[in-house]
Parts: C-alpha cells; sequence; structure tokens
C-alpha cells in the first residue's frame, strides 16, 4: 500500500514536471508565431524614437570652476570675534564673516528665487528662458516659437488659462531656470562648478559669466550694507559711553567694519575667484540620440513580447 502512494506520488510529480514543460512549449510556439508581431511594432518604435530624437534641439553645457576667494579681512573679524564676540552680540554687530559660510551664503543665493527674478529682469532673458525653440550654427542666432512670443513686436502671444497671464511669471521662469542652472562643489579640492544648459551655446556662456559676475555683486552688497549700518550704531554708541575699554572695542569693531567697506569696494570677485572661465561649447551635451533610439526599440520589443505572453495565458483560461 505504501509503495503505491509512493509511486503515485511520483507519478503525479512526472505529470506536473510534464505538464509544466508542455505549457513552456506552448509558450514559446505561440511566441514564435508572433514574431511578425514584434518585428512590426519593434520597427514602429524604433522609427517614431528616431523621428523623436531627431526633432529634438541640441543642449549646449557650458561651465565655469570657482574657488571660494579668501578674505584677509575675513581673518581678520574671525579674530576679533573670539576676542569681542560677546560685546559684539550685543551690540547687534556681526564677526562671523567665515569664508565657508560667506560661500555657502551665497550658493543659497544663487538658487533663491529673488535672485532668479532679479537676474532674469536685470539682463531681460525671459524670451531666452520661456520661449527660444532652436539655434541656427550657421548665422548663430536664436530662433523663438511664434506661438509663444513674438520678437518683432516684444509680445507675449501664448494662450494660457487665468491666473497665468500670456507672459510667463517668475514662478514660472524660476521653475525653468532651475532646471538648467546648476552648481556642484567638490569637497576635495574645494572647487565650486556652476553650469548653464540651453540650446544657444552663446547663451549658455553668457549667462554663467552673469551669473558669477552678479552674485559677487549681490553678497558684496549686501556685507557692504550691514557694515554700514553697523558702522553708524558703533558711531552712536562711542558717543553714549565714556568707559575707555568699552570705547577701544568699539573703535576696533568701528576699524574692522570700515575695512570690510573698503575691500569690499576695491575687489570684484568678492566671493567666487574664476579658476577656469566659461566658454562658448563646441559639442553638444545632450541629447543622446543614439541612446534614444536603441531605448525606443528595446520598448517596443518589450511591450510586444509581453503581449503575446498576456494572451497566450488568456487563452489558456
Amino acid at each position: 500500500m505504501t509503495k503505491h502512494n509512493i509511486k503515485g506520488e511520483y507519478e503525479t510529480g512526472v505529470s506536473y514536471n510534464q505538464d509544466d514543460e508542455l505549457d513552456m512549449r506552448d509558450l514559446i510556439a505561440s511566441i514564435w508565431r508572433g514574431k511578425l508581431l514584434i518585428i512590426i511594432v519593434s520597427s514602429i518604435f524604433a522609427v517614431l524614437s528616431v523621428f523623436y530624437a531627431i526633432n529634438l534641439p541640441n543642449i549646449y553645457k557650458a561651465e565655469a570652476v570657482l574657488i571660494p576667494a579668501e578674505s584677509k579681512q575675513s581673518n581678520g573679524l574671525a579674530g576679533l570675534a573670539s576676542q569681542f564676540g560677546g560685546l559684539a552680540g550685543i551690540t547687534g554687530v556681526d564677526l562671523g564673516g567665515g569664508g565657508a559660510d560667506k560661500t555657502k551664503l551665497a550658493l543659497e543665493i544663487l538658487q533663491s528665487r529673488k535672485f532668479t527674478s532679479s537676474f532674469i529682469e536685470k539682463h531681460s532673458v525671459l524670451p531666452e528662458l520661456m520661449a527660444a525653440k532652436s539655434w541656427s550654427i550657421d548665422s548663430g542666432e536664436l530662433s523663438y516659437n511664434e506661438e509663444i512670443y513674438s520678437v518683432s513686436e516684444n509680445k507675449w502671444l501664448r494662450e494660457v488659462k487665468a491666473p497665468r497671464n500670456a507672459e510667463p511669471s517668475m514662478q514660472e521662469a524660476y521653475k525653468v531656470f532651475s532646471k538648467i542652472v546648476s552648481t556642484n562643489s567638490d569637497p576635495e579640492s574645494g572647487t565650486i562648478t556652476l553650469s548653464v544648459e540651453h540650446i544657444s551655446p552663446l547663451v549658455a556662456q553668457q549667462w554663467v559669466d552673469w551669473l558669477i559676475e552678479d552674485i559677487n555683486l549681490e553678497v558684496k552688497q549686501r556685507d557692504v550694507t550691514e557694515a554700514v549700518k553697523s558702522t553708524e550704531f558703533l558711531t552712536e554708541q562711542l558717543d553714549k559711553t565714556r568707559i575707555s575699554d568699552i570705547r577701544s572695542v568699539l573703535y576696533k569693531l568701528v576699524e574692522e567694519q570700515t575695512k570690510t567697506i573698503m575691500f569690499a569696494n576695491v575687489r570684484d570677485e568678492y566671493v567666487f575667484k574664476t579658476i577656469d572661465p566659461a566658454v562658448i561649447p563646441e559639442e553638444k551635451f545632450k541629447p543622446r540620440r543614439a541612446i534614444i533610439c536603441i531605448a525606443g526599440t528595446l520598448l517596443g520589443f518589450i511591450l510586444s513580447f509581453f503581449f503575446l505572453v498576456i494572451r497566450f495565458f488568456l487563452k489558456q483560461k
């Protein structure tokens, strides 16, 4: 009896294996019969991907390599901070002045909405950002999407629903701008790479230069404004106190703030020094058309393959 059960289980197991082999053979045969469908679908996807890749505009990437500007004035402020940090804190005078903090602040400002809006308005680059269509390598001229912007009339023509207007808002511009402008810091070398992507290599290179210039100017103006206010406040405190020790400290604080103003006014590369300036790129950065075509063809193959597999199992039911 036991032998019969064992044999029965063995035979049942063999039966299951045979069924699995038959199902697999039927599946392979079904897929083979549908090979023409796979070829047709893969070919259609290949053609579509080629057409899509060809119509994508070339994107050029310009980049500059920067390093934080070393500031002797910052070192002086740091020395004062160690001696008179408590008093400076009471008087409301900032003696931080650290180069690393200033660099971090500059990078945060660079990515802010306010700075982006100021940059776009200052250089009048909203059409190049939001309506650029293509760039001619022969003439070097940038063409615009006529359905969005009219160059001759200097007028925005796009049709949008409320609350948006024909002219893109700064919120819309910021979203696009933040995608094409990027910074990358290398902690080992201490360098910072600032890059801009655009369909025009001329625009990309120009924007990198403008961004470096504007961020240096922005941080410089902030420090000068703060130093002027601190100097005015310290001068008022000098008039109010007659304690010699406190007056001595206040004089040193005023001296350092004056040095900050002088240092800022004579130095253009206030936060970042350019090690490798941006050049007009000669080769496109993207798109990688070959990869797009290969990926499109593979997608068509995979979709048609799974279609045949699903159809086979549906018929089995």
